[in-house]
């Protein structure tokens, strides 16, 4: 029997990926959670999956709001972050150079979607995720949403003829293209290109896919210097 900390002994080897218990338990949460529901999973399932007593698991989260609170701030983290950056960086001097921020932000956000370990963009469904509890997580993805208005402000500025639905803006649609990768996903439709392809859409919706080739470039340059 291994040490989970003193005083918490483990039932078993770590069998999950992480580099401290914690971790652990957040991989095993975001399995069960987004296999058999947030509402039919108990804190003891959850460190039964790790090895760990449910008394350990408490030493880590009080709650299993705690580790749902968790799970859903770090889906919105890394894109938020990254879209801050692209947003502070200089401004676009052209369609082409603003089209390709919006491009980089809507790729990065729905790489991250697609490619972690679990689905975990299902639980922004559940309705204890619109508690007051997870006000943090729901204003991040605001703050996230509002972003990608204002890069397509951008791009619709430099390119006012795009073919948009009357009363919808560039950069809403494509906020929700990228989040409904996460129902591809679940449906077993998503893929590695999938990402991409959903970033292309948003520069087709501009009206500027003639130059896609150059945006994805320059795209790709942003998400190696910011992501």
């Amino acid at each position: 029997m291994t040490s989970a900390g003193p005083g918490r002994p483990r039932k078993q080897q770590p069998v999950r990926p992480g580099a401290t218990a914690r971790d652990e338990i957040l991989d095993a949460a975001s399995e069960l959670f987004t296999s058999q529901g947030f509402a039919n999973t108990s804190t003891r399932a959850i460190a039964d999956a790790v090895g760990i007593r449910q008394s350990s698991l408490y030493h880590h989260f009080g709650t299993k709001d705690d580790i749902l609170a968790e799970l859903l701030n770090g889906t919105v983290a890394g894109g938020l972050a990254f879209a801050v950056a692209v947003h502070a960086a200089p401004p676009p001097s052209g369609p082409g150079a603003a089209a390709a921020r919006l491009h980089a932000v809507a790729l990065y956000d729905g790489s991250q979607l697609c490619s972690a370990r679990w689905n975990l963009g299902v639980l922004y469904h559940l309705p204890e995720a619109r508690a007051p509890r997870f006000q943090r997580f729901m204003d991040d993805r605001l703050q996230l949403r509002q972003l990608y208005r204002e890069l397509g402000q951008t791009v619709e500025e430099f390119a006012p003829a795009a073919p948009l639905p009357r009363a919808a803006s560039l950069g809403d649609l494509l906020f929700r293209l990228v989040e409904s990768l996460i129902n591809l996903r679940a449906d077993g439709l998503a893929d590695a290109d999938s990402a991409t392809q959903t970033a292309d859409a948003g520069i087709v919706l501009a009206g500027i896919a003639a130059g896609l080739d150059e945006i994805r470039a320059m795209s790709a340059a942003l998400i190696r210097e910011f992501g």
